[in-house]
């Protein structure tokens, strides 16, 4: 008989089916939100309802003007995955929940290994109750992150 997958893969395996649906032309994101087993919300990075998205407009604005991962978000069209489940998502629901967070290259299609949300994403997750986060950083490979560690260790207090 062959070996059952692991929840947290079959998780993450969700999430990464969430990203397919991203429509950023540098990284594709996917978020599913876990609560007593069963999936409370799903999020991929892309524009906003209504607006158009950089797959439809061809070009990315971060990328033509060549700004570092993490920085100038405010040049980003795309709303974050983990943000788009945490919108799709009552917060009584994401009480104690996990997020399983999966990223990859848009153009190679490789597992970023540096998944982690940004500062942003991770005020949005302690506000929704959200107790921990598991992000896919390569094939079988992941991280798990105790959320109180972020309240823990204040990135906003930082130099």
């Amino acid at each position: 008989m062959e070996a059952r997958r692991s929840k947290i893969d079959y998780y993450l395996d969700i999430a990464d089916a969430a990203q397919e649906r991203s429509t950023c032309l540098r990284r594709r994101y996917g978020a599913i939100i876990v609560r007593d087993d069963e999936i409370v919300a799903t999020g991929y990075n892309g524009a906003p309802r209504g607006r158009k998205n950089c797959t439809d407009l061809g070009f990315c604005a971060r990328k033509q003007l060549n700004v570092p991962s993490g920085e100038r978000y405010e040049l980003c069209r795309s709303v974050h995955a983990e943000a788009n489940a945490i919108i799709s998502a009552a917060r009584r629901d994401m009480m104690g929940a996990t997020l399983y967070l999966v990223g990859r290259d848009s153009e190679t299609g490789e597992y970023n290994p540096d998944t982690t949300p940004c500062s942003m994403c991770r005020r949005l997750i302690i506000n929704a109750g959200i107790a921990r986060v598991v992000c896919r950083v390569g094939e079988g490979e992941y991280t798990v992150t105790d959320v109180d560690e972020w309240i823990r260790q204040d990135d906003s207090l930082e130099k």
